[in-house]
């Protein structure tokens, strides 16, 4: 199910590849299960934009909650090394574009990859 228009989009990482994806970026922090890396076809694995462990965890706890991991997520991104990643991820959508945001979550309206799309 692909998500977004333009040059940013998002997909589920467990969907085939599409030659309209452009550049595969997977912006989950840890290796999806039950797929190769053969399998994926990506180009870029980017973990400093991911969200850090205790965020992720914290987010699918009984405390979590959306908009509050947003506002986490966003300072997250403005670290020096999150930050130098997501600039690469603008040029690249900018200079060759699409940009496809590869996921796991089952949800990703919901997850991170909402963010970082709006952010590029």
């Amino acid at each position: 199910m692909q998500r977004g228009s333009g040059k940013v989009r998002v997909r589920r990482i467990y969907e085939a590849p599409d030659p309209d994806d452009g550049v595969r970026v997977l912006v989950d922090r840890l290796w999806p299960r039950g797929l190769s890396k053969d399998e994926v076809h990506i180009d870029e694995w980017p973990k400093s934009v991911t969200p850090s462990t205790e965020l992720r965890r914290w987010y699918h706890g009984p405390d979590g909650e959306y908009e509050e991991f947003c506002r986490r997520y966003e300072a997250e991104l403005a670290e020096p090394d999150a930050a130098k990643a997501l600039s690469r991820l603008r040029a690249l959508a900018a200079a060759e574009g699409p940009l496809t945001l590869l996921t796991a979550a089952k949800d990703p309206e919901h997850s991170h990859t909402s963010v970082l799309r709006r952010l590029l």
